[in-house]
């Protein structure tokens, strides 16, 4: 997204952060399973853009900010883990990492399935799923974002989704009780 001569770096910001920060948001979480954390991330992801001459970012807006967004998360959470070890207090009060019970009342069985099947992959997997579907990233904006070749984006990508589609398979078959036993009883 180039700024025509006409648009302010504010409006050029402005327009940046109302196309990516949801997508943005949604990584970070996906990162750091704490939404305050990840809106902290984010929102000085976006204080870094507004440091940034808008010609040199030009075509390449939305892997700057996830590389931004990423490299942050991935300070803060070196820092956090030299300040403080959980305590088992700090474990049973925190909240949980699954969906809401809204997010889980709006969501189909599949995907709910699908989410669930995803934290059982490697996270350099995970990542780059959520990057490409949540993000709607291509390939080589990931591998700038990841440090990662194009080739080995592509490579995990395949097996993420191969891993996905042979679990989910299962989950559906008959006398399995997965998401498609639902369906079976209600007539579905």
């Amino acid at each position: 997204m180039s700024p025509p001569e006409t648009t302010t770096r504010g409006e050029w910001v402005r327009e940046a952060l109302e196309r990516h920060e949801t997508s943005l948001l949604r990584y970070a979480e996906s990162l750091t399973r704490d939404p305050d954390l990840a809106r902290d991330v984010v929102q000085d992801t976006f204080l870094r853009l507004c440091e940034q001459d808008p010609e040199e970012l030009t075509d390449r807006l939305a892997p700057w900010l996830f590389t931004v967004c990423r490299n942050r998360v991935l300070d803060v959470l070196r820092k956090e883990r030299r300040m403080s070890p959980l305590t088992e207090m700090d474990l049973e009060t925190r909240e949980s990492a699954g969906p809401s019970p809204a997010a889980a009342a709006a969501s189909s069985d599949v995907a709910l399935a699908v989410l669930g099947l995803m934290e059982g992959l490697p996270v350099n997997q995970r990542e780059v799923v959520r990057l490409k579907f949540q993000g709607q990233m291509s390939y080589e904006e990931i591998a700038a974002v990841t440090s990662l070749s194009v080739g080995n984006v592509g490579f995990l990508l395949h097996t993420a989704i191969k891993t996905l589609r042979v679990q989910l398979e299962a989950l559906e078959r008959p006398g399995r009780r997965g998401f498609g036993s639902k369906r079976r009883e209600n007539g579905g």
